[in-house]
Parts: structure tokens; sequence; C-alpha cells
């Protein structure tokens, strides 16, 4: 089995780039963060943000979104390969979500994940605990989300060692 964050710990994988456009942030502020500034240019205008921005959870749905695509991606280089890949399990949770600067109409955000740690679990034998640093970035290079995440990853049975 392969993991590719358990084999290069500390190691940035891309996930992939996203366009917000006034459509697309519109449609999801309506159905889920209805606030003015995310809901049209001319309400926005009249807030702090000056213009229509993205919800915070539309930008974190997004990472998602890229994450399940980018696993997807890995299973499948893996399987030509003639490997398997790592089952993921639940999350725990995550902590130090950070909305740092807003993401406007026409903003392109790339994401990444970064594994920084891997523990074995004390309660899910044969799994381990692998924790990330995760984040978007504009494009102008400047940060504009990110958070620290967990997830339970199958181990190989006759896996003694986390490298």
């Amino acid at each position: 089995m392969t993991t590719p964050e358990l084999n290069a710990i500390g190691q940035r994988h891309e996930l992939g780039s996203y366009t917000f456009t006034p459509v697309n942030i519109v449609k999801f502020a309506r159905q889920f963060d209805p606030q003015r500034f995310h809901l049209s240019d001319e309400e926005a205008a009249k807030t702090h943000f000056g213009r229509l921005c993205a919800s915070g959870w539309h930008t974190a749905s997004v990472w998602m979104k890229l994450m399940i695509a980018y696993r997807a991606r890995v299973a499948d280089q893996a399987k030509a390969a003639g490997e398997t890949v790592s089952q993921l399990g639940p999350s725990p949770g995550f902590e130090d979500l950070k909305w740092i600067r807003p993401v406007f109409a026409g903003d392109t955000v790339t994401y990444y994940t970064t594994a920084v740690e891997a523990r074995p679990s004390r309660s899910r034998p044969g799994w381990v605990i692998l924790f990330t640093e995760n984040e978007g970035i504009n494009q102008h290079g400047e940060p504009v989300f990110s958070f620290k995440g967990r997830v339970f990853v199958e181990m190989e049975p006759e896996a003694d060692t986390i490298s």
C-alpha cells in the first residue's frame, strides 16, 4: 500500500486551483452563506470588503473538493503502477482555521496540503493519524486560507514503523 503523504512527511502537495467567479460565489452564498457581501457586487460595495467576495466556507469547500480529486489521481497512479493506496478513514477534526484575506470574484486560489506528522492511533490498531497543514494561495502569491487537519490512514498490516 502507498500513501504519498506518509512517504513524504514535510513535502508540500499541490491539490489544484479554482477560480472564484461571480456566478459561483453568488450560487454558493444563496445556499449556504447569504450575507450581502457574498450576494451582489452592489451590496458588497457598501461593506468593508468593497466588492463581491467568496464565503470562507466556499473556500473551505473547494479545498475539500480538490483534496478528493487529488486522492483519486493518486489512487489511479498507484493502480497503474500495480500498487494499492491506503484507505483514508474519518477525520477526528481540524483546528486553527483561518480566512486570512478575502477571496474576491475573479481570484484564482491554488490549494496545498503538507503532511507534518503521523502517529499510530491508540484507538484504531493498524491505523495512524496523519497531521496536515493546508493552505490556499491566491494568484498574487498571498495566503488566503489555512487550517491544520487530521485524518486516519490505514497502515499496511506488516508496517511497524512510519517513514
